[in-house]
Formats: structure tokens, C-alpha cells, sequence
């Protein structure tokens, strides 16, 4: 160690025990917190020192990486300026049948052999809670989760210690936050020789959002509208039409419709990001996610998984969007996986090694062309695709799937005058997404979520239509063939159109305009 860093009063520095004094075995019980997809689970982390020949095993179903954690356990003890005991050391992590993976309980173990062998005092231990991975130079690093384990270490009661880099989405929770950079520095801590600062709690503001302005796009006011409604009630959306017509540049404009994630949306889409690893931008707290994944994904990139179940592009999209372009080029396996998570807003990963459940309420919205070549009725393009090669095309994408989109739009290309920079200018979105703000506020005084979430009685006393609403749906209901989960999503459609034009009831004028929004599914 550096001879100028100030050595305090405390470990092997101090008075050393007499060796006919020393207990014969000493018990340290420290607390922690697994990584349980977003879950927290406690995790209490008991050392024992024993006679016999010196030993260091670790129990309680610990991976790989927790396993060799005693070489940097001891490396960092010894570096740090401390005895490492040469004794029989056992480490028991418990609950025993929960798995426990990573270096988070690196610094823990530390501190337990440290206050098992009388080298550190242990009156604070029960009162605080400890996360990092340790270097073999005694550095305290940067661990993935922490979002989730403060926010559990702040409702049970319990001061949280973590590493430097962490210490930025520790301090969004309410908990009492300490960020320390060395073994060292949380030994003087908590031997309260030389206190570590407290971390504030964070209170991020709103920001606007980072996306392109739909003021860019001319013509598609059908396409525009279509939007508008979808980002008002948080409805799935389909864009179908030829190359060039605009989708891609139209689904890349929705995030910025959308309004700022508020303070518990945005809590579990930075859980999501904690878990990853990824660092947290401060800046971008509050701002929806965007996930645009290639064709080419697999399922368990699309919904999560690995040897250690982790977040997918589904759960990276929480609370956001998620852009599917090129829908019928995913492979089919690929898509059928969204029929869930699309549904109840949740996936649930399941392994050989344990199984944990992610958040994945999203809004869908992709695009596609209407055939192989994808000029299929533009009078642009000379489409020579016969029925059955178009037919197969479309069938890549399942009945059941559509059923879950809420609006299927078909997008036509602009004519050549409609491109012209003297063409009046269009709505920004900050103007549009000041009407959806005002819809979505409707929605939640109501009832407390987004239109397209609606189910059960709250679906009922939101969408009552009148009876000349009720004759027309039940018409269109046969005439396109529309299925009882349809049924519910045009009404979900109309109560948003509803909302858009601050209506109190739904009318049939409301009901017409969802009806056409969800017609084209059937030339699908």
C-alpha cells in the first residue's frame, strides 16, 4: 500500500488480539440482495472461522463467478492491509435454493471475514445492506441490478453501500445512499473513522423527446391520424404499403408523440436498463424507450433468455416502443413469441437454471410491403408476384398476431407534387402530442390506464356504445369476419377517438373511424 494514505485506528493497524485470547471460531452475518430478473431478493451472507486446516468454501447454489470470488476476496482483503485468516473459512449465502450469480456479493464476504476474525466491528452490519465486485487491488466495482436491490434495501429499513460507478441509479430510490471506492474506504466507513458522503436522492426533470418531428413528413394525413390515435390510447399498429411510401419514417415519429414517462413508469424501464448493466443517462430518464431489432433476431433476443435469464428487446421497450420493419421477414418462430407479452404485458423466461419474469408492456407498431417485391398494386412499381407466392408471403404472419394489433393502415406513396418544398408545412409534433397528452390524462382519470389496456368492467363502463353502435359493429363483425378479441379492440379504438375529440360518450362517427382503421386486416 502507498506509505502516504492515512492509515486509521482500525483492522491490523490496531492493538493485535493475543493469541490465547482469540475466540476459537467467530460468526459474521452480513445482508445483501440477489438478481431475480427485476426482483430483489434478500440474501444474508453467513461467515464462519472454525479450527482445523485453512479452507475457504462458499455454499448455498453459488455459480461460477460467485465460487471465484475467494481469489479476489483475498487479494483484496490482503491489499487493503488486512490479515486474511489462516483458518477454515465457510461461506453460506443464504436462502440456500435460491440462485445467486456475479461478483455483487464480492464485498460482503469481505466484510464478513473481516468481522468474523475481529478485524472490523460488526454493530453496523445488520443495518446495512452492501453490493460490489472486488479487485485484487481492494477497488469495490460496479455491479448490474442496483436499482432493484435499493429499492427493497429502502423498504426494509437498511442503509445501502455501493460502488462509485453505481451510485447514480442507487440514489433514485429513497434509500440511504453510500458510494465508496475501496474495501478501505467502506472498512473506515463503517468503523466510523472517516464517514462516507451521502449520495442526495435524485428528482430527474422532464425532457422533451428525442425523436424526429412529424413536421417532416408531407402528405399521409390518414397515416398521421392513425398515428396520433395510436400514440393517444397506446394502441399496436400495423403499416402496410410499397417501399418509399413513408412507413419507416412514420413509425420512427411516434416516440415523439408520446408523453414522458412519469416517475413509476420510469422507475421500471430503468430497472430493466439496471439489470442489463447499462449505464443510466439522467438526461434520458424520462423518456420512452425506442427498440428498432433487425429481421434477423432471434426469439431469446426478441424476448430474453440465456443461461442466466436476462431482459430482451420486449423488455428494453417497456413502457416504450418497440418498431418491428420488415414484419414478414422475421422468421415465424420469432414472431409468434410476441402473442404472449402483447397480451398481459409481461414475459416470463424460463431455464434449466431458474426462471424469472421481465416487463414488457409495449406499444407494437411495424410495417411491411404488401408482397414480395413489394409493389403490388403501385402503379409505380410492375409487381409480378403471382397469388400464391403473395399469398405465403402474408401468411408468415399469423392470424393470431394481427388479431392483437389494434389499427392495420395502408400507407399509398405520395404523388410527385406532394414532394415539392412549396407544400404547406405540417402539424409539428409538439402540437400533436399536446392533444395526446390531454387524451391521455382523460384515460387516466377514468380509469387509471391507457385506452388499449382496458379489460374486464373497466372495458365496459368505458366503451358502452349506443344502440345504433352496437347494430353497426355487429355488422361489420360479419362482414370482416372479426373475432371477439377484435371485437373489444375496435371498441378500445373508438373510446381514444372518443377521448381525442373530448366526447364523453363514444358515438357512431367514433365507432366508423376505429371500424376503418381496422379493416384493412382483412386484405391481409
Amino acid at each position: 500500500m502507498d506509505d502516504n494514505v492515512i492509515r486509521p485506528d482500525f483492522g491490523p493497524h490496531r492493538q493485535p488480539i493475543e493469541e490465547e485470547e482469540a475466540p476459537p471460531r467467530g460468526l459474521a452475518i452480513v445482508r445483501s440482495r440477489a438478481q431475480a430478473g427485476i426482483d430483489a431478493p434478500a440474501v444474508t451472507i453467513e461467515v464462519l472461522l472454525s479450527g482445523g486446516l485453512p479452507r475457504f468454501s462458499i455454499v448455498g447454489m453459488a455459480e461460477t463467478a460467485v465460487r471465484e470470488s475467494k481469489d479476489r476476496v483475498r487479494g483484496a482483503i490482503v491489499s487493503a492491509g488486512f490479515k486474511f485468516p489462516q483458518q477454515r473459512i465457510a461461506v453460506s449465502l443464504g436462502p440456500a435454493d435460491l440462485r445467486k450469480t456475479g461478483g455483487r456479493f464480492d464485498l460482503g464476504v469481505a466484510l464478513g471475514i473481516l468481522a468474523a476474525s475481529r478485524q472490523l466491528s460488526d454493530r453496523e452490519l445488520d443495518r446495512t445492506e452492501f453490493y460490489g465486485e472486488l479487485g485484487m487491488n481492494g477497488d469495490v466495482r460496479a455491479v448490474p441490478g442496483i436499482l432493484p436491490a435499493a429499492l427493497k434495501a429502502d423498504a426494509a429499513g437498511r442503509t445501502v453501500i455501493v460502488p462509485q460507478q453505481n451510485r447514480i441509479e442507487a440514489a433514485l430510490s429513497s434509500a440511504r445512499v453510500f458510494a465508496a471506492g475501496t474495501l478501505l474506504e467502506v472498512v473506515a466507513h463503517l468503523e466510523e473513522v472517516r464517514r462516507l458522503p451521502r449520495i442526495e436522492r435524485l428528482a430527474p426533470s422532464d425532457c422533451e423527446p428525442q425523436a424526429p418531428d412529424l413536421c417532416d413528413v408531407r402528405g399521409q394525413q390518414s397515416a398521421r391520424r392513425a398515428l396520433e390515435i395510436a400514440a393517444a390510447g397506446g394502441h399496436n399498429i400495423l403499416l402496410c404499403g410499397p417501399p418509399g411510401a413513408g412507413k419507416s419514417m412514420l413509425a420512427r415519429r411516434l416516440p415523439g408523440l408520446l408523453p414522458p414517462l412519469d416517475e413509476s413508469e420510469a422507475m421500471e424501464t430503468a430497472a430493466v436498463n439496471s439489470v442489463l448493466g447499462r449505464p443510466l443517462d439522467i438526461r434520458r430518464f424520462r423518456q420512452r424507450p425506442f427498440r428498432a431489432p433487425h429481421h434477423t433476431a432471434s426469439a431469446g433476443a426478441l424476448v430474453g433468455g440465456g443461461p442466466e435469464p436476462r431482459p430482451g428487446e420486449v423488455s428494453r421497450a417497456h413502457n416504450g416502443v418497440l418498431f418491428l420493419d420488415e414484419l414478414p421477414e422475421f422468421s415465424r418462430h420469432v414472431l409468434e413469441v410476441l402473442r404472449e407479452p402483447l397480451e398481459v404485458g409481461w414475459i416470463t423466461i424460463s431455464r434449466a437454471g431458474g426462471q424469472a419474469d421481465f416487463p414488457a408492456r409495449f406499444q407494437l407498431i411495424a410495417a411491411m410491403n404488401p408482397c414480395p417485391c413489394g409493389y403490388l398494386g403501385d402503379p409505380r412499381g410492375d409487381c409480378r408476384c403471382s397469388a400464391d407466392r403473395v399469398r405465403n408471403y402474408r401468411a408468415r404472419i399469423s392470424g393470431p398476431l394481427l388479431d392483437r394489433i389494434d389499427i392495420h393502415l395502408s400507407v399509398q406513396p405520395l404523388p410527385p407534387d406532394a414532394l415539392r418544398p412549396g407544400s404547406p408545412d405540417a402539424e409539428s409534433s409538439a402540437a400533436v402530442r399536446e392533444r395526446v397528452r390531454a387524451a391521455r390524462e382523460r384515460q387516466a382519470r377514468r380509469a387509471g390506464t391507457c385506452n388499449a389496456f382496458l379489460e374486464g368492467e373497466p372495458l365496459e363502463k368505458s366503451c358502452r356504445l349506443p344502440d345504433e353502435g352496437w347494430n353497426l359493429l355487429e355488422k361489420a363483425m360479419k362482414r370482416f369476419a372479426l373475432s371477439a378479441r377484435a371485437h373489444q379492440r375496435v371498441r378500445r379504438v373508438a373510446r381514444t377517438v372518443a377521448d381525442l375529440a373530448s366526447a364523453e360518450d363514444i358515438s357512431v362517427e367514433h365507432l366508423g373511424e376505429a371500424l376503418s382503421l381496422r379493416r384493412s386486416d382483412r386484405d391481409l
